[in-house]
């Protein structure tokens, strides 16, 4: 892999808190991803499911994780699964994990290959009483096809049709939102890569580059620091693509006197980035642009102080709403009357501010956590308000990643460039 080992202890301890919360008598199992075709005989990049990852640590197709933590042999307590390499796979595709490579970075001593899982286990479910099995249960996820998870989810039930099956989805993602000091230093890298980029393009970005251009800068920086890449697809907006909140074609040229919206971040190590920023084409910003950006910053810097330990998603984000409803009264797009009578249920801020103010971020994008969870030291939160005025050409989003502690946030991002002066400034040195 591109980024430097990853200290085991991180995986053996979230399999201990894991082993905690789950019921006595109990067989968990999970699953790498599949690696998924294209066409003829491509395929796609592999991505290893996060869910393994967090708990083993081990970044390859075809591994699996069973555990069983009061099992009466210490030795299968832990097991892990992983592809059995050979010479003709070393000589295609390149050298696989040992045994030994996979324990050290895993933590586990015990492992097997792959294609031993039936042989070895069969004992254990019959000793098991209880079989945790892992789905995607994202509140965003749309999953159309039949995943390794899934699939064994089926075959599991009808070998074993009289155990009691339980959801190993809701433990994990209590688990995961709260992030480890390992885990921030691993969001930290990221965040550091993200800013790498970012200043390679504001000494990039002038009148008459194209969007596609801008982002292979941000490519080259990110994968020369040991990133994979993009931690999901780029937007790269100028002028009105940037009221596009989604737009990922990133085709269009930047002319003089618009504004550029990037929200971009870096993968490290699995964990991801997720920055925005709006600058203007020429650098320079007009003051109806910096008037916009500036309220997009105050509501930035508030929505960061209402992230404290027992808030919540909901409440935080009803309580953001306000912040924006006044902000954009003073710059005249709503009117202070109209916003006296509106319907609650239908605040007249959502014409220009339709999103989200924020919400889990880690080893996805949109990380696992339930929005009615109270807010704890430890989980990491991206702060995205934005203003989109369609009618003037005008897209402003910020966004840095938080963590929250008990006093206060401590905001991965302080360093990128974020005042509207200091990003002219460093856009003006880059011209001259």
């Amino acid at each position: 892999m591109r980024y430097t080992k990853i200290d085991s202890k991180l995986f053996i301890q979230n399999r201990k808190q894991l082993a905690r919360l789950t019921a006595p008598n109990s067989i968990i199992i999970l699953h790498a991803n599949d690696i998924l075709p294209t066409n003829a005989d491509g395929v796609l990049p592999f991505y290893q499911n996060k869910d393994l990852f967090y708990l083993s640590g081990i970044d390859q197709e075809d591994t699996m994780l069973v555990m069983f933590p009061d099992f009466v042999e210490e030795k299968f307590r832990e097991v892990l699964f992983i592809k059995e390499t050979s010479e003709l796979i070393a000589i295609w595709d390149g050298s696989k994990l040992t045994k030994e490579e996979a324990s050290k970075a895993s933590g586990i001593e015990t492992v097997y290959w792959i294609h031993e899982f039936d042989k070895v286990v069969k004992q254990l479910f019959f000793e098991a009483e209880n079989i945790y099995l892992n789905t995607n249960e994202h509140t965003r996820a749309s999953v159309p096809i039949l995943t390794k998870e899934r699939r064994f989810v089926d075959e599991c039930k009808k070998k074993y049709p009289l155990h009691q099956y339980h959801r190993l989805a809701p433990i994990l993602s209590k688990l995961r939102a709260v992030k480890s000091s390992i885990e921030i230093d691993l969001l930290q890298a990221a965040c550091n890569i993200t800013e790498q980029g970012f200043r390679r393009v504001l000494s990039f970005v002038k009148p008459g580059v194209f969007e596609f251009e801008i982002e292979a800068e941000f490519i080259h920086e990110f994968v020369r620091n040991r990133s994979r890449g993009f931690a999901y697809s780029p937007i790269i907006a100028t002028g009105g693509n940037a009221c596009v909140l989604h737009y990922i074609d990133n085709q269009d040229q930047c002319q003089d006197g618009d504004l550029i919206l990037f929200d971009v971040g870096a993968e490290y190590a699995n964990y991801n980035a997720d920055m925005t920023r709006t600058i203007p084409v020429n650098g320079r910003y007009t003051d109806r642009q910096k008037a916009v950006y500036n309220a997009v910053l105050r509501v930035m810097r508030k929505a960061m102080s209402l992230l404290t330990p027992g808030n919540n998603l909901v409440d935080y984000h009803e309580e953001v709403g306000k912040i924006m409803e006044s902000e954009l009264i003073e710059l005249g797009l709503i009117d202070r009357t109209d916003v006296k009578n509106q319907d609650p249920k239908h605040p007249l801020y959502k014409k220009y501010f339709m999103h989200g103010t924020s919400h889990h971020l880690g080893l996805d994008v949109h990380d696992v956590g339930s929005k009615y969870m109270p807010f704890e030291a430890g989980m990491v939160f991206t702060v995205e308000p934005g203003i989109y005025i369609r009618e003037e050409n005008i897209g402003i989003r910020l966004e840095n990643d938080v963590v929250i502690t008990s006093n206060g946030v401590n905001d991965l991002m302080k360093t990128i460039p974020i005042e509207t002066e200091e990003i002219e400034e460093l856009m003006s040195g880059s011209n001259s």
